[in-house]
């Protein structure tokens, strides 16, 4: 059955329907959450509330882009307002530091890597972790779009409602302002900040 006969069956309250895209987009949704919000509980929350939102406003989805690249937007969107509340509420009380172990985006610890390589990396990822959360959302949103979720300019713009132009520009002025957050950070010698992102996404 193809998307579109899905979605038509979701709109008339076939649950099934629903199910089934869920189950197609699921993987896609949560990878952005977890890059987004950085922990995996949250992750799994966001992305529940992503398909939440997509079963509560089928009947204003129109077609004129994918089920996938729609619910795609609306995950991205609850990940924005997921990260302005945590911003807002780290400024009236004080939050976790990035410097514990389980912030930032860090992997787990791989036992059979050399202790000194996997502290570095783990430093890396928190470096990273702190420069994107530094970024404005609009700047963190498109690069991890880009360049951890591994979307194409197209399915950026068609996602946020963007033309291309716009894409491409946001991505590298977001991409200049982390490079300029690591080097002061101390974390980052040069080269192109792209790299060390996904230097750190392959951990």
């Amino acid at each position: 059955m193809s998307e579109q006969e899905l979605v038509a069956r979701a709109r008339a309250g076939d649950q099934d329907a629903f199910e089934q895209l869920v189950l197609a987009n699921q993987n896609k949704v949560y990878s952005l959450a977890l890059r987004m919000a950085g922990d995996r509980e949250e992750a799994a929350d966001l992305a529940q509330e992503a398909f939440l939102k997509a079963w509560q406003g089928l009947h204003s989805f129109q077609g004129d882009s994918s089920f996938a690249t729609w619910v795609y937007r609306l995950a991205t969107n609850v990940c924005i307002d997921f990260l302005r509340r945590q911003k807002r509420r780290r400024e009236v009380e004080p939050a976790v530091s990035l410097d514990d172990e389980e912030a930032g985006w860090a992997e787990p610890a791989d036992l059979s890597q050399d202790p000194q390589r996997q502290l570095e990396r783990s430093e890396a990822a928190q470096a990273v972790a702190r420069g994107l959360e530094a970024l404005p959302d609009h700047h963190r949103q498109v690069l991890v779009m880009r360049e951890l979720s591994g979307l194409s300019y197209q399915e950026i713009g068609d996602a946020l409602d963007l033309d291309m132009g716009t894409v491409k520009s946001r991505i590298a002025r977001a991409r200049l302002s982390l490079r300029k957050i690591l080097l002061a950070d101390g974390n980052f010698s040069g080269g192109p900040p792209s790299k060390m992102v996904k230097k750190h996404e392959r951990g």
